[in-house]
C-alpha cells in the first residue's frame, strides 16, 4: 500500500471490521462530461484489477459480487464510446462505455477587485506555486477506500452556484466552475462529508483558506474559501466531523463554501455522492426562494 504509517494502520483497523467490507458507497451513475460512470468490469478475479482511463489509474471496488470501475469524466470529454484498459495478472483488455451529452448553464460574475480578474506579475507567480501545490493534493492516492456510507452535505445552507458553470469574470472567460458552491455565513461549521486523511491544507489567492481531504483510491474532496482551518496535515477526520469554518477568503463576493470533489484527478459533480433525498431537498429549498441572490464563486 503507497500510503504512511498513520494511514495505513487507521486502514487496517476499519477493513477489520467485516460490516465495513461488505459495503462501499459508490456515487450514482451518471455518465455525462463532469460526472461519474459506474463500469462493470466482467472479471472473475480474486484481485482488483487496473483500470486506467486516459493514463489515469481508477478506483476499482467490488460491489455485488463484482469488479466495477468507478470512472471520473472531465468536463472537457466529447460524447461518445470510451476505452478503459484493464490488466488483470498477465491479461490486459479493453471495456467500453458510452458518454453522454451534457450542457452546463452560462454564469457572469462582477469583481470590484481588478487583481482578480488579471493578477500582477507576483500574484502569477503565487498561483503557479498554489497550482502545483493544489494538483499534488488531488492526485493523492491510497489503495483503500474507507467511504462506507452516502457523502454528507458539508455545511448547511443553499446550493447557491451549480458545479459545470461557464463562468465569465467582468466579461472574460474563465474556466467552469470546478466545484458546488453553498451559501451559508461566515463562521457556519464545516464538516467532513465521510471518514478521510487530511492530505494538506493551504492559503491559496484564488480559493483562500483550503483544506484536502483523501478518502482512498483516488477520492479526494477540496474545501475553499474558509475563515478558519481547524485541521492539519495528516490528520484522520471522521464522517460529519468539524473542519473549518465558512468564510470569504480568496476570489469571491461574499461568504460561502466551495466545496469540489476530484475522483481519478478529475473534478465532478459532487451531487452524485449524496443521497438522492438529500439533493431533493436542497433543490427545493432553492425553489422556494427565488429572489435570494447567492454569493458568486472564483475558484478555480
Amino acid at each position: 500500500m503507497r500510503v504512511n504509517s498513520k494511514w495505513g494502520l487507521w486502514l487496517v483497523v476499519l477493513l477489520s471490521s467485516p460490516a465495513i467490507v461488505a459495503a462501499v458507497s459508490l456515487p450514482r451513475h451518471d455518465p455525462v462530461p463532469g460526472g461519474v460512470a459506474l463500469v462493470p468490469l466482467q472479471i472473475d478475479a480474486a484481485q482488483p484489477p487496473e483500470v486506467r482511463y486516459e493514463g489515469r489509474i481508477l478506483m476499482v471496488v467490488r460491489q455485488r459480487g463484482e469488479w466495477v470501475a468507478v470512472v471520473g469524466i472531465p468536463l472537457t470529454t466529447q460524447p461518445g464510446a470510451h476505452s478503459l484498459t484493464v490488466r488483470s495478472g498477465l491479461q490486459s483488455t479493453q471495456r467500453t462505455f458510452t458518454v453522454q451529452d451534457r450542457s452546463y448553464a452560462e454564469s457572469r460574475i462582477t469583481l470590484q477587485n481588478p487583481r482578480m480578474v488579471t493578477p500582477g506579475k507576483a500574484d502569477l507567480k503565487r498561483i503557479v506555486e498554489d497550482q502545483e501545490k493544489i494538483k499534488a493534493a488531488l492526485s493523492h492516492w491510497t489503495d483503500a477506500v474507507v467511504v462506507q456510507e452516502p457523502f454528507l452535505l458539508p455545511v448547511e445552507g443553499r446550493l447557491s452556484s451549480p458545479f459545470g458553470l461557464r463562468r465569465y469574470f467582468n466579461g472574460e472567460a474563465r474556466r467552469p466552475h470546478s466545484g458546488l458552491d453553498i451559501a451559508a455565513p461566515v463562521g457556519a461549521p464545516v464538516r467532513a462529508p465521510a471518514p478521510g486523511r487530511v492530505v494538506d491544507t493551504g492559503h491559496y489567492f484564488f480559493n483562500g483558506k483550503t483544506i484536502f481531504l483523501d478518502h482512498g483510491q483516488g477520492l479526494v474532496t477540496m474545501y475553499c474559501h474558509l475563515d478558519r482551518i481547524d485541521v492539519q496535515p495528516d490528520q484522520v477526520v471522521k464522517r460529519g466531523e468539524i473542519i473549518g469554518l465558512v468564510g470569504q477568503t480568496g476570489r469571491v463576493t461574499g461568504a460561502h463554501l466551495h466545496w469540489s470533489v476530484s475522483l481519478n484527478r478529475t473534478m465532478v459533480e459532487p451531487l452524485l455522492f449524496l443521497p438522492e433525498a438529500a439533493v431533493s431537498q436542497q433543490e427545493n429549498a432553492v425553489q422556494a426562494e427565488p429572489d435570494v441572490i447567492p454569493a458568486m464563486d472564483g475558484s478555480r
